[in-house]
């Protein structure tokens, strides 16, 4: 299939190989994985020798085809895709019908990727709920598939990664005496967007930012991701989860790690992840006492966005009318090292806000002396903001004069876009997908800093589990009890997403 994307057309190039989706039947895989995988084709890399390979049970093959076009065409209408490009894409697909509990499944699978001459290479993406990673470890080591003699086995699993530390533990046991740590690919979509991996760029290759990035410049650091959507259909795991497991566990604490770490002494995914880890361990522990002044969570009531009505959380499908879960959350962390003792680092996320918008906020201190404090409008603390979501990009908040016979100040925003449009920016899946297929694990997460993000976020599970009332939210605003305590002594304050 020909690239029509040639200016996206940059990575390394990749090896021919069997992509097995397990549970290929699901929302992920036709919503994220095979728009992705097709973007990668049409873009140079992902190699046009690959097969793609569906394992589920119910369907014939073409009835899984037939719901993955409707899919694309659903949910990826920017695709461009004909009948006669459809068509030459599919061709790579086939399809093992069979359940993942039965060693059939994996005899079958194996046995199909012998049969492929071309290579041998495997990446087993688990398209599936966390309880069957353990299964399908042990499904393909009984089979053969993740012996590496004839070419590379990795396998994809998605958050989360267990739902305490306990859980994380007993996961990263059991895969690891099956498989061993570098075949093991823990996926955080997050870390695969633009403006995250464009932290570690904008820090380590501009020497105007570096002599800054620390306690003596920085009041503090806000990271944040607001949603507008609500639960949808995911109730049964959000009762389970609530924001601080959905969000800040995961997708959060792992960008923390990437703005505070320190340089590593090279770009390679072993020395990367040794420096987030040392984030991790330098993390100040949660008192339990402490907990209800360094944290906030709330659940969403009824409301309007848009002029459209929104009902509460407790009158969700699936949710119970006495549900305490948090649907908005935030944490205040404290990281005891050199380069950042004193500064807070507050995370926080949350569902039915006024928009969707995810920042990385590094605000700084004001100046010793500021000539211009007595004026009418005083000047604001200085801001750079990484936009995550939507519209990436970096802006640098500054003050300057108003224009005029006055010196009075005003707040000037700089502006650096990312790309001309969102053509020029690949979906993090893409890029995780391409990650995996040349084997750099840099913006994965290895076992030890899943145990070790749990093991920090543990004391606050454990007080807030026997809650038995939630403070409430108005779906729709930024009035959250508790946001503006948090910040109570950070210069300017709750940065509002605008």
């Amino acid at each position: 299939m020909e690239s029509n994307n040639a200016a996206q057309c940059l990575g390394e190039a990749t090896e021919p190989t069997n992509i097995v989706i397990l549970g290929a039947g699901g929302d992920l895989t036709k919503r994220k994985l095979i728009p992705a995988l097709l973007k990668m084709l049409r873009c140079g890399l992902l190699h046009a020798d690959s097969k793609i390979i569906g394992v589920l049970k119910g369907r014939t093959q073409e009835q899984w085809l037939t719901g993955l076009h409707k899919g694309m065409q659903e949910y990826s209408p920017e695709i461009k895709l004909n009948d006669q490009q459809w068509q030459q894409f599919s061709s790579m697909f086939s399809m093992i019908e069979g359940d993942l509990q039965e060693e059939r499944t994996y005899t079958d699978l194996a046995a199909a990727i012998t049969s492929i001459q071309q290579h041998k290479n495997a990446l087993f993406y688990c398209a599936v709920p966390p309880r069957w990673y353990t299964t399908i470890a042990a499904g393909l080591d009984k089979a053969g598939l993740s012996d590496q003699s004839e070419g590379f086995r990795r396998v994809v699993i998605e958050k989360p990664f267990g739902m305490d530390i306990d859980s994380a533990r007993q996961l990263n046991n059991e895969l690891q005496s099956l498989l061993d740590e570098s075949q093991i690919y823990r996926i955080d979509h997050y870390l695969g967007k633009e403006s995250v991996q464009n932290l570690l760029v904008y820090r380590f290759a501009n020497s105007i930012l570096e002599p800054l990035w620390n306690r003596n410049f920085i009041d503090h650091v806000q990271i944040s991701a607001a949603e507008s959507i609500g639960i949808e259909y995911r109730a049964n795991y959000y009762e389970k989860s609530g924001a601080l497991r959905d969000m800040i566990q995961s997708h959060l604490m792992q960008v923390m790690t990437l703005v505070a770490m320190e340089p590593p002494v090279e770009f390679t995914a072993d020395a990367v992840r040794d420096e987030k880890i040392k984030v991790l361990r330098a993390v100040r522990p949660i008192k339990p006492e402490s907990v209800s002044q360094q944290t906030v969570a709330a659940q969403y009531g009824s409301g309007t966005n848009a002029e459209e009505a929104i009902k509460a959380y407790v009158a969700e499908d699936d949710v119970s009318a006495e549900s305490v879960t948090e649907t908005l959350a935030g944490v205040r962390f404290h990281i005891d090292n050199w380069r950042w003792q004193g500064v807070p680092f507050i995370l926080w996320t949350g569902k039915r806000l006024p928009q969707r918008v995810s920042e990385i906020v590094i605000r700084f201190r004001k100046p010793p002396f500021n000539l211009f404090d007595t004026h009418a409008n005083p000047p604001t603390a200085n801001s750079l903001v990484f936009r995550v979501h939507p519209d990436e990009g970096i802006s640098l908040r500054m003050n300057a004069k108003m224009p005029g016979l006055t010196t009075d100040t005003q707040r000037m925003v700089m502006r650096a876009p990312y790309a001309e449009n969102g053509e020029d920016v690949s979906d993090a899946y893409e890029v995780l997908l391409h990650d995996v297929l040349t084997g750099d694990a840099t913006l994965f997460s290895r076992a030890d800093e899943v145990e070790q993000s749990w093991s920090i976020i543990e004391p606050i599970l454990n007080e807030w589990q026997h809650r038995i009332s939630v403070n409430r939210y108005r779906a729709g605003t930024w009035e959250i009890p508790g946001m503006e305590d948090l910040f109570a002594d950070c210069v300017g304050g709750w940065h509002k997403p605008s």
